[in-house]
């Protein structure tokens, strides 16, 4: 019952010092003042929780909310921050990393995730005699969501 009790007091702490800040108008803050800052006070608050009760299965709540946070944070305020859809399958990869680091599961639906967001996500950057990869990864923008349904069901199908 202690556990539950944490997480709500975590919660109010979070939520209460945005709101005081608010309030308050601190002006190094104002770029704070939005919706994707209370996505990371929330993911803060899991992660804490997480932590202090040994419950690590709520770190992936929590990495995931906080990087949804730090992404819609960072199109809003930066002009350099990616805006590409592989950024969530790389939020999402990290999710499961710091999960798995604490519990043991969840490595490889991780690693998978971020080795394929990160090409992605760079694809842009790549000089002009990297054609033949520019090719492959046309062909994982179109059809990357089956290969996401693959990889389901040869974890629903593989024997433990």
């Amino acid at each position: 019952m202690k556990k539950n009790h944490a997480l709500a007091g975590y919660f109010l702490i979070g939520i209460g010092a945005y709101f005081l800040l608010k309030q308050l108008h601190v002006p190094i803050l104002t770029d704070f003042y939005t919706w994707p800052t209370l996505l990371m006070i929330i993911g803060i608050v899991f992660l804490l929780y997480s932590h202090s009760s040994k419950d690590y299965q709520h770190l992936f709540t929590g990495t995931l909310l906080l990087g949804l946070g730090l992404h819609f944070h960072g199109l809003k305020n930066y002009s350099f921050w990616p805006h590409h859809w592989a950024m969530y399958l790389l939020i999402v990869g990290i999710a499961f990393l710091a999960r798995a680091l604490k519990t043991k599961s969840g490595y490889l639906p991780g690693i998978l995730l971020c080795v394929i967001s990160l090409p992605l996500i760079l694809s842009w950057q790549l000089p002009l005699w990297f054609q033949p990869v520019y090719h492959v990864l046309e062909l994982l923008e179109i059809y990357w969501p089956v290969l996401l349904i693959i990889i389901g069901i040869y974890i629903l199908i593989r024997k433990k």
